[in-house]
């Protein structure tokens, strides 16, 4: 990526985020909804395109928004050679026209020394996270780091954390009370690690005292506040932990066969709902209940058939949403596990569906989004194509949808 300078001088400050903005991966509440009311459910490359940006480098990380500026990372090779050395960048957009505010390194990646990445992988998938007035970026066992959101000046980097991945980087970091947490699950090391989100500095290591066959997988964490318990849920290779948020203290735990686990879990009616990884996926939906004080956890129903390797999984009321990597769309009732339908939309899947004004929007990686109403029954609303390859997730900027390709990013607003 050129090293571009700041193209707009702006004066804002970053509010705490409101629903319309995207401040996370999957959003304000981390369930994947968005609450604009305007949202399109049609788009090409002629129609509803507000505009459309070139993004250097390789990228897939989310973009996340709050107060009309957009933020994302990428990955640019710095060289030909498959093994070029890497500039790990963070960009600022402007919503309205698209312009890049600034464009800041945050880290060089040595491409002769760094591990391979999956085919499917890239050096900068892990999604930013907006939290006031700075924006935390997180590039897995390259490093983190914390950065002014006006002007991208960084404020602290952290690469004490080293750990040998495989299939390079994935798991989103999470802001809450203070933290800073993601996790590591790689050969050697399994935890779930809480930064100052000041400093920089480490406050705890949790480390998961369960075994794991394949120790690496790309989970993020989600923050549950259960019967004044709150906890960070941090999804890894054969368990998931419920870990104290302020002390890092194992809570609960539940063991399952799994790695190269990469959905993020949601949660409703005192539930988790998550998918384990490979080889053969299973969908959980794990109960937490009151214990004297305490919270345990137990596995109210599961179910392979048609479980999601890479995308989340979406709760809408009663109902919980899944699509398969290979394309088969999921309504059960979430309490019960009860199948309502199941039917293929096409394409294959990586990218998180989200819920917005009554619809459930998917995006497949040849860059067709397929749209089907929320309710028991399935009903295709509208088939929708870009350009390029996607396997990042929605972001919502009110009610314009944000979607990067490996190439652009798009802004969709209905015209």
């Amino acid at each position: 990526m050129s090293r571009l300078v700041a193209l707009v001088v702006f004066t804002f400050a970053l509010a705490p985020a409101a629903r319309a903005d995207w401040p996370e991966f999957r959003g304000p509440t981390a369930q994947g909804h968005a609450s604009g009311t305007g949202l399109p459910t049609e788009w090409a490359e002629d129609k509803n395109v507000a505009w459309k940006v070139p993004i250097p480098g390789k990228g897939w990380s989310s973009p996340v928004v709050v107060a009309g500026k957009i933020f994302l990372t990428t990955a640019v090779p710095q060289g030909p050679e498959k093994n070029a050395d890497q500039s790990l960048r963070t960009l600022c957009l402007d919503s309205k026209t698209g312009a890049v505010v600034w464009d800041k390194e945050v880290f060089s990646q040595d491409g002769k020394t760094a591990p391979g990445i999956h085919a499917k992988n890239s050096h900068a998938s892990p999604t930013p996270f907006i939290d006031g007035d700075h924006v935390y970026v997180h590039f897995g066992h390259q490093g983190t780091a914390c950065l002014i959101a006006k002007t991208g000046e960084v404020v602290w980097t952290n690469r004490e954390l080293k750990y040998a991945p495989v299939h390079g980087n994935g798991g989103s970091p999470v802001v809450w009370n203070g933290k800073l947490y993601f996790c590591i699950d790689g050969p050697g090391r399994r935890e779930l690690v809480a930064l100052d989100k000041v400093t920089g500095k480490v406050v705890w290591v949790a480390k998961r005292s369960q075994p794991a066959k394949k120790a690496f997988s790309f989970g993020t964490p989600l923050v549950v506040t259960f019967d004044k318990t709150t906890m960070i849920v941090a999804p890894g290779s054969d368990v998931v932990n419920g870990f104290d948020a302020e002390t890092g203290a194992e809570i609960w735990a539940i063991t399952y066969d799994g790695y190269s686990l990469v959905p993020r879990p949601v949660f409703g009616h005192g539930m988790l709902f998550m998918s384990t990884g490979f080889d053969t996926a299973w969908l959980l939906a794990i109960k937490l209940v009151p214990d004297g004080g305490k919270v345990t956890a137990t596995v109210a129903w599961r179910t392979k058939q048609d479980a999601p390797h890479d995308p989340s999984p979406l709760l809408v009321s009663d109902e919980l949403y899944t699509v398969s990597d290979s394309g088969i769309v999921t309504c059960f009732d979430a309490k019960s596990g009860k199948v309502h339908f199941r039917e293929r939309v096409p394409g294959a899947y990586t990218s998180a569906p989200v819920f917005a004004n009554g619809h459930i929007y998917l995006q497949n990686e040849t860059g067709t989004a397929s749209v089907i109403k929320a309710g028991k029954t399935f009903e295709l609303v509208a088939t929708n194509k870009l350009d390029g390859r996607v396997q990042a997730s929605y972001a919502a900027d009110g009610n314009a949808w944000l979607i990067r390709t490996d190439k652009f990013l798009y802004k969709i607003a209905a015209k």
